[in-house]
């Protein structure tokens, strides 16, 4: 956020019960949540039109606002995505069960009825979770994709994205002090020549 806030007006958002925000933990919760609170607060700025940087989950969050509001994202970083690859579900839900645990002291409305709902409604669809392969080949968004390299951000589906998608373009390596002025060129570059001139 620092170093491109030299270039762009750059926005941090603390989703849901990350950060300082907090809010009620339901079975209803999902990915449709957190991207209604993405357009809400860009509606509250002002803001038509935007760039979309997300890392781990929030590649994801960036993937549905790219779904969702296709006229409004300019274009789109994807560092580390997350998705299913190679039997991986059962660590996302896993790492859920945990931030579930660590929320429930402070969220009485979250019994375990709630809990596993919202966690099928976050980790039990397929692919990167918040869209599907079809989505990512239609998707005219132009991407930059910074794959990972773990059991939760596997590099498989970042390559896979980037190979669907008709405007992709794949950043590797990117990661480490070594790589760290070139990263931050190519995403610097890549938002500049995608951002729009009116």
């Amino acid at each position: 956020m620092e170093e491109l806030s030299d270039t762009f007006q750059v926005i941090g958002m603390d989703q849901r019960n990350a950060g300082n925000s907090v809010a009620p933990i339901t079975a209803e919760d999902g990915w449709d949540g957190y991207r209604e609170d993405q357009l809400a607060l860009m509606d509250h700025l002002g803001l038509a039109r935007f760039h979309a940087m997300g890392g781990c989950i929030g590649s994801s969050f960036a993937l549905g606002l790219c779904q969702a509001a296709p006229n409004r994202v300019t274009a789109a970083v994807l560092q580390n995505p997350i998705g299913l690859s190679n039997g991986n579900r059962p660590k996302f839900n896993a790492m859920f069960e945990d931030w579930s645990d660590q929320m429930r002291p402070t969220h009485a409305e979250l019994d375990d009825s709630a809990a596993a709902a919202f966690r099928d409604r976050m980790f039990g669809g397929d692919f990167v979770f918040t869209v599907d392969r079809d989505f990512v080949r239609s998707c005219k968004t132009p991407l930059l994709v910074m794959p990972g390299g773990d059991d939760f951000h596997p590099r498989a589906v970042a390559v896979e994205i980037v190979g669907l998608a008709p405007d992709a373009k794949l950043l590797s390596p990117w990661g480490g002090d070594a790589n760290r002025a070139n990263t931050l060129n190519e995403v610097r570059s890549f938002l500049l020549a995608h951002t729009p001139g009116d």
